[in-house]
């Protein structure tokens, strides 16, 4: 539970701010508390000038009640203490949170009718606003409202504000806390299945790598015996040489490494808003991502622009054990729900952190490509063991409908396979799932045509 403050109520809070706190509110008069004060001041006016002592009561009257309403709520002073919680903090676009809020009166008197007003952004939907009955002195009011966005982003929710209305509406004073709270629209993240990809080395499937301490039988580093090892991995050259049960060590699995290429170029994408070509690029990225990551590959996401996360700190960017999958699956959404398109310099910076070392399997969720970026595109896949692009098709999205006869898409395919890429095209409407099960059928394909070059067996699983 986010805590949202604890302040005075809107009346006031202290000897050292009464006169502030007064031309508060006196500010805080309503439009019918104006009204009635500038009717009585009309009233006296006029009974002066027309010398009728009946007409000089209404008019003091009149004037007297804004102002007297104005002292109460000024005298009005408990102190409340608000609290916000969210629930989930971070979810997928299109779906909705629940935000609860929570009022305690901390101070020894009751209060009178309070407003609770939240802020949310307009996207989030309307402002909430809900009317709480006298609450008890140690007593609490919990309410809660629904919010949801179809745009991925962070937005921030907060301040609460209270507002201090009297009997007969002449004055409202509103306070806010202080505390504010953050939502994460993270993209909808589309199940994958679980496909054979032949060229990828490592894993954990039947192609993973797997390292000892030391190559060979006979250079195996053996250890003591434990209770409970295995008595099939007793080492008896070992045991006989130390006059004790040894057995081998534990052989370790290499995680197998992915990098997820998120094209961000403002040239490259025609359109906007959720059904947009980018949107469905980003969508994909963190599909790809979440999903390899599930699969036990480590897994590195990375942009045009040359940024990786999780970062370079460590593994050239790559995550570590796989204890870690969920709080980087966590990062990566984070990230790509406030990613936004690049300054269009081009594929190079990416290209850069690439050739830095030998990758594993890269996974690119391109735009629109001219000559020189298809080329540079295709130079990437020397430093990969497998390589697959989606490619969207710019022309497609922006009419909504397939580009009919010849189109440049066909020839920028064809760049990016003749160097081992695995490409297909993206249209709208198209499904990662199935589009990644053409994937799989394409790269097994030519597996059984011939040898792919610098490719090795593995699982893609």
């Amino acid at each position: 539970m986010t805590a949202g403050g604890t302040g005075a109520a809107p009346g006031g809070s202290g000897d050292g701010e009464d006169s502030s706190g007064l031309r508060a509110a006196l500010a805080g008069l309503t439009t019918r508390g104006r009204s009635f004060l500038a009717a009585g001041v009309a009233a006296t006016v006029c009974s002066y000038v027309l010398g009728q002592e009946d007409l000089l009561r209404v008019g003091l009257l009149l004037a007297a009640l804004p102002l007297v309403c104005v002292a109460v709520v000024y005298r009005t002073r408990y102190r409340v203490a608000g609290s916000r919680r969210l629930a989930p903090p971070r979810v997928p676009a299109g779906s909705e949170a629940r935000v609860h809020l929570r009022m305690d009166n901390v101070s020894r008197l009751p209060t009178g009718l309070l407003m609770l007003q939240d802020r949310v952004p307009y996207v989030l939907g309307p402002r909430p606003r809900f009317v709480l009955d006298r609450v008890e002195a140690g007593g609490r009011r919990e309410v809660s409202y629904r919010v949801r966005s179809d745009l991925r982003g962070r937005y921030p929710l907060g301040p609460l504000q209270l507002r201090l209305n009297d009997p007969f509406g002449m004055c409202e004073l509103t306070r806010a806390f202080s505390a504010h709270d953050t939502l994460t629209v993270v993209p909808r993240v589309e199940p994958l299945p679980a496909v054979r990809l032949t060229g990828e080395a490592a894993g954990y499937g039947d192609g993973r790598h797997r390292s000892l301490a030391l190559a060979g039988e006979d250079d195996v580093i053996p250890r003591g015996y434990r209770h409970g090892d295995d008595l099939r991995r007793v080492h008896w050259r070992s045991t006989a040489r130390y006059g004790e049960l040894m057995v081998r060590r534990e052989e370790q699995p290499q995680r197998a490494h992915c990098t997820v290429l998120l094209d961000t170029r403002y040239t490259a994408y025609q359109g906007s808003g959720p059904g947009s070509a980018f949107e469905w690029a980003v969508a994909g990225a963190a599909s790809a991502a979440v999903h390899l990551l599930e699969r036990g590959y480590a897994v590195r996401l990375l942009t045009d622009t040359g940024s990786s996360v999780p970062g370079p700190d460590g593994g050239g960017g790559f995550t570590g054990s796989t204890h870690d999958s969920a709080e980087t699956a966590g990062l990566m959404l984070d990230t790509l729900a406030v990613v936004d398109h690049s300054d269009g310099g081009g594929l190079s910076r990416a290209y850069d952190v690439l050739r830095g070392g030998t990758e594993g399997l890269l996974v690119a969720f391109l735009g629109d490509l001219d000559e020189e970026q298809a080329a540079m595109a295709g130079r990437m896949r020397h430093r990969t063991t497998a390589a697959v692009a989606f490619v969207l098709d710019s022309a497609a999205w922006s009419r909504g409908m397939p580009a009919a006869g010849p189109h440049p898409l066909e020839e920028r395919l064809r760049r990016l396979r003749e160097p081992g890429w695995t490409a297909l095209p993206v249209a709208p409407g198209d499904s990662l799932a199935h589009l990644w099960r053409q994937a799989d059928a394409q790269v097994a394909t030519r597996a059984d045509a011939g040898p792919v070059i610098g490719g090795m067996t593995g699982s893609w699983a």
